[in-house]
């Protein structure tokens, strides 16, 4: 049986398939017990850190309110405003926080190579639970999600079925890679067919897309990378639209000091994005998809450059049913790795 009490949660590809069985069956129990108006007191009195490097809706709310509804206290913290902005390292913030709480859940996703590393340096120092709110690497709470939403629509047997996770157009600023190597390296795990479309320039981190490979073949999915939006939809049970940043220059905002050098480097990248205005989610492209199509999306989505209104509020549209699951797997996340047994 699995448990994953005391466990940290960093990337989905470091759980096995019975644990993410586990997630899944909890975040399903939790959700018929909110629906029912049933208290879920798992977690009374205790406290989970949420620490932020980055700007949330969602995730925030969704781990606040689920907090609460297991009976603890999620506590907010700005990493601006503590002493990791004076240089505390990783380890320090670990080892204090861990001795004052039960959970440590960290958003640090902007800069590649930065987020994924802290949270493992964090999780090495401190012996509480660090689960990843996002990162520069994976974003597992909202891809816990988007699996659990999927197989509400079409059930637990998933093999064969096709999701296109495509680059979008948007003008908004340059967004982290996590989100699309979250969904690569997970669907393949359930026998999808995953096909990966971006223009050039819009690769993603090696390992994850190596990752992606080796779960369809273990799976017997497929995955497969293309150039061109219109050659993913076709015929997909699910189209994941979504914008990302241009990989060198991701790479390059590493190298950044100041606020200007950031600002300059967000500006190279959505000149590029530019050129690429005519990928977005629309009504043409959704019906190169199946007609029982659904279109997904993390959200925010950028409301006329990604995707159109007559499809992210149409009836193929699963946006926000996927987002109230935000809720529920982060409850989840949190029972499952701070309780002994959830049920």
């Amino acid at each position: 049986m699995a448990k994953l009490k005391g466990r940290d949660y960093i990337e989905t590809q470091d759980l096995s398939d019975a644990e993410l069985d586990l997630l899944l069956n909890t975040a399903n129990e939790l959700k018929a017990k909110y629906h029912r108006g049933e208290p879920t007191i798992l977690l009374p009195h205790q406290t989970a850190f949420l620490l932020f490097f980055d700007k949330s809706t969602r995730t925030r709310n969704a781990f606040e309110a689920g907090m609460t509804q297991l009976g603890g206290h999620a506590h907010f913290l700005d990493s601006d405003a503590t002493q990791i902005s004076h240089g505390e390292t990783p380890e320090d913030t670990g080892k204090i926080l861990a001795a004052m709480g039960h959970g440590i859940c960290i958003r640090h996703d902007l800069v590649l190579n930065e987020g994924n590393t802290y949270m493992r340096k964090m999780a090495a120092a401190a012996n509480v639970p660090i689960i990843n709110m996002q990162c520069d690497v994976d974003h597992p709470t909202q891809t816990l999600a988007d699996i659990m939403t999927i197989r509400e629509k079409f059930g637990t047997n998933l093999k064969g079925m096709k999701i296109a996770v495509s680059w979008a157009f948007a003008p908004s600023y340059a967004k982290p890679l996590s989100v699309p190597q979250g969904l690569i390296t997970l669907m393949t795990r359930f026998g999808m067919h995953v096909s990966l479309a971006h223009p050039p320039g819009y690769k993603l981190i090696d390992r994850t897309v190596e990752a992606a490979k080796a779960n369809a073949t273990k799976s017997g999915g497929k995955f497969e990378i293309v150039d061109d939006m219109d050659t993913a939809f076709k015929d997909a049970d699910i189209v994941y639209p979504k914008s990302w940043g241009v990989y060198d220059l991701m790479l390059a905002r590493q190298q950044a000091k100041t606020k200007e050098e950031v600002a300059e480097n967000q500006k190279a990248c959505l000149a590029i994005n530019a050129k690429y205005k005519d990928w977005i989610c629309d009504a043409r492209r959704m019906k190169l998809a199946k007609k029982s199509a659904v279109y997904m999306h993390c959200l925010p989505a950028d409301r006329g450059s990604e995707v159109t209104d007559e499809v992210i509020d149409g009836p193929q549209s699963i946006v926000f049913q996927e987002a109230e699951n935000r809720l529920h797997t982060a409850k989840a996340i949190m029972a499952c790795t701070m309780r002994e047994r959830p049920f």
